[in-house]
C-alpha cells in the first residue's frame, strides 16, 4: 500500500488534513478579496474601446491583482497536496467556507452589507460543511 493509498484508508486519516484544507480555503478567499481590491482600482472596462492587451496588461499588473493571483497559486498547490492525500468528496466541500470568509471579510475589510439572508446563508453552508465533515 502507498502512502497515498493509507490516507485514503479512513476518515482519521483524512481529518488530520483538515488545517491544510482551511489554509487552501482561506487563500482561496484572500485571493479573491485582492482581487475585487485590485478591480476597484482598475474601474469597470470596455473591452471594445481599449486594446485587449494593453487591457489585460493593465489588469494583470495592477498589485492588487497580481497578489490575488499568486494567492490563487498558493491556494491551488495547498489543494493539490490535500487531494494527494484524501477524499475529493471530503475535502472539496470544505471549499464552501470561503464564500463564509469572502463575505465576513468583505463586510468588515470593504465595508460590504451584510443581510439577515447573507448570515442565514453563511450558517446553512457551515452546517453543511460540518455535517459534510462527520462523514
Amino acid at each position: 500500500m502507498t502512502d497515498a493509498t493509507a490516507a485514503l484508508a479512513g476518515p482519521r486519516k483524512m481529518t488530520q488534513y483538515i488545517p491544510f484544507i482551511l489554509f487552501t480555503v482561506a487563500t482561496n478567499a484572500a485571493a479573491q478579496l485582492l482581487l475585487k481590491q485590485g478591480m476597484n482600482g482598475v474601474g469597470a472596462f470596455n473591452v471594445a474601446s481599449e486594446p485587449i492587451f494593453g487591457l489585460v496588461f493593465r489588469i494583470v499588473f495592477n498589485p492588487w491583482v497580481f497578489a490575488g493571483l499568486v494567492m490563487f497559486v498558493v491556494s491551488m498547490g495547498s489543494h493539490l497536496f490535500v487531494l494527494s492525500r484524501v477524499d475529493v468528496s471530503f475535502a472539496f466541500p470544505f471549499l464552501s467556507i470561503a464564500y463564509v470568509l469572502v463575505a465576513v471579510w468583505a463586510h468588515f475589510f470593504m465595508h460590504e452589507t451584510l443581510t439577515l439572508n447573507h448570515i442565514i446563508g453563511i450558517g446553512l453552508i457551515v452546517s453543511g460543511t460540518v455535517f459534510i465533515s462527520l462523514k
